[in-house]
């Protein structure tokens, strides 16, 4: 390879690294919310942005802290959805099966969407 192939190469690398930068720090993420259902009924739909404890009916809590939702307590035998990972404006969800919680990360418009009202 000559001197002017390798400058073009590292030239079309840093450009594609920068644009790479620029989606991921710059752009608007779609997921800023987080959907809460209960036996498939919806619960609430809360944002990201405000850290906030939500006690999903008497059995389930989880925490929304610095754009990341977790279980953090919850009343079933097994607690899986209390080791689940945090999930966060990229997508994910958590779901606690005996107790039929679902919190999901959802895009701002979803709701109108889906056809579910934001009523809480």
């Amino acid at each position: 390879m000559k001197k002017k192939d390798l400058i073009l190469a590292a030239g079309v690398l840093a450009l594609a690294f920068a644009v790479w930068l620029c989606t991921l720090f710059l752009l608007p993420k779609n997921n800023q919310k987080i959907r809460i259902t209960v036996d498939g009924v919806f619960y609430g739909e809360y944002s990201l942005n405000e850290d906030q404890e939500i006690a999903i009916g008497e059995t389930n809590i989880c925490r929304i802290k610095d754009g990341k939702v977790k279980m953090t307590e919850a009343n079933c035998p097994d607690k899986l959805c209390m080791k689940q990972r945090a999930i966060d404006a990229s997508g994910g969800s958590i779901i606690c099966l005996p107790n039929k919680v679902v919190i999901e990360a959802v895009g701002e418009s979803s709701a109108s969407q889906d056809g579910i009202d934001s009523v809480v």
